[in-house]
C-alpha cells in the first residue's frame, strides 16, 4: 500500500485514511457498527477490522467501550491504529490471523464480537493484495464464526453482516452454541430481493430466531438519477450513527 486517501463516515464526523487503490470499506461497516448491541463499558472485538471504519463507528456511538480490532494485514492494522488516533478513539489493534490468533488474545474473553467476512467463494481475484483477501473467501467462514464464538463470554453477542445467500452457512455454523438469532435482510429497493443480512446472535441462548422485516437503503424503486436517495432509515444510521436495534432480549 503506497497511497492513501481520506473518507468521511458519519456525515464527515469521522475522518478515516484509507488506500486510494485497493479494498476500503463503505456502507456495509457502518450498518454492522449500526447493528452491534454494545453498551458503555463493555468490550468489543472486531475480526478482521481493516482501516477500522466499523470499530471507529461503533466507538463514536457508544462512548466508554473497550475496543480491539483483529487485522491480519500489516499495513491496514497501521491505518486502524493510526486512525483510531486521529479520531481520538481508543482501538488496540492487533496484528494476526483469526485461525492462528495472537498470545494476547488467546485468552481474552468479550462482550460482544463483530465481523464482516469476505462474502465471495471464487471467481477471478482482485489485483490488489488488500482487496482480495477482504473479498475472496481463504478462511472458511465457519472458521470465523467459530473463532468469534470462542472469544466471546457466555452471553455475549455476535454481530456480522453476510451476502444473504449465505445465511444458511452462517446459520449452520452457529449451531447450538448460539441462539436468539436476529436477522434483518437488507435491500437496495423496496420490492427488490434482499442482498445482505445483518445477524445477531447469543453465546448459549436457547431463545428463537426471528426474521425481521427488510431494512431497505435507497428510497426510489430504481436509480433514476444521480445523487443520494437514501431512505430515512438509511441516512440516520449512515449519516447520524442511528443504531439498528436487532436484539429482543436484554442486554446486559
Amino acid at each position: 500500500m503506497t497511497e492513501t486517501r481520506i473518507d468521511g463516515f458519519l456525515d464527515g464526523r469521522l475522518r478515516i485514511a484509507q488506500p486510494a487503490r485497493g479494498y476500503r470499506s463503505g456502507a456495509d461497516a457502518v450498518m454492522l457498527a449500526a447493528a452491534c448491541p454494545a453498551r458503555p463499558g463493555q468490550s468489543v472485538l472486531e475480526l478482521g477490522c481493516g482501516a477500522g471504519v466499523a470499530s471507529l463507528c461503533l466507538g463514536w456511538r457508544v462512548p466508554g467501550l473497550t475496543l480491539t480490532g483483529l487485522e491480519r494485514q500489516a499495513d491496514y492494522a497501521a491505518l486502524a491504529a493510526d486512525n483510531a488516533t486521529a479520531n481520538g478513539i481508543a482501538l488496540e489493534v492487533l496484528l494476526g490471523d483469526l485461525a492462528g490468533p495472537p498470545p494476547a488474545l488467546r485468552d481474552s474473553a468479550f462482550d460482544h464480537v463483530m465481523m464482516n467476512p469476505p462474502y465471495f467463494l471464487a471467481g477471478t481475484a482482485a489485483s490488489d493484495r488488500g482487496r482480495a483477501e477482504a473479498r475472496q473467501e481463504e478462511t472458511p467462514l465457519a472458521a470465523w464464526i467459530d473463532a468469534g464464538l470462542r472469544r466471546l463470554r457466555p452471553g455475549g453477542w455476535l454481530t456480522l453482516i453476510q451476502r444473504a445467500d449465505r445465511m444458511d452457512a452462517v446459520i449452520r455454523a452457529l449451531g447450538s452454541r448460539a441462539g436468539a438469532l436476529s436477522i434483518l435482510p437488507v435491500a437496495a429497493r423496496h420490492d427488490h430481493p434482499a442482498g445482505r443480512v445483518m445477524i445477531v446472535a447469543r453465546k448459549g441462548s436457547r431463545s428463537p430466531m426471528r426474521l425481521l422485516a427488510p431494512f431497505v437503503m435507497h428510497a426510489e424503486r430504481a436509480h433514476l438519477r444521480d445523487g443520494e436517495d437514501l431512505t430515512p432509515g438509511a441516512a440516520d444510521v449512515l449519516r447520524n450513527g442511528a443504531p439498528i436495534e436487532m436484539t429482543h432480549a436484554k442486554v446486559s
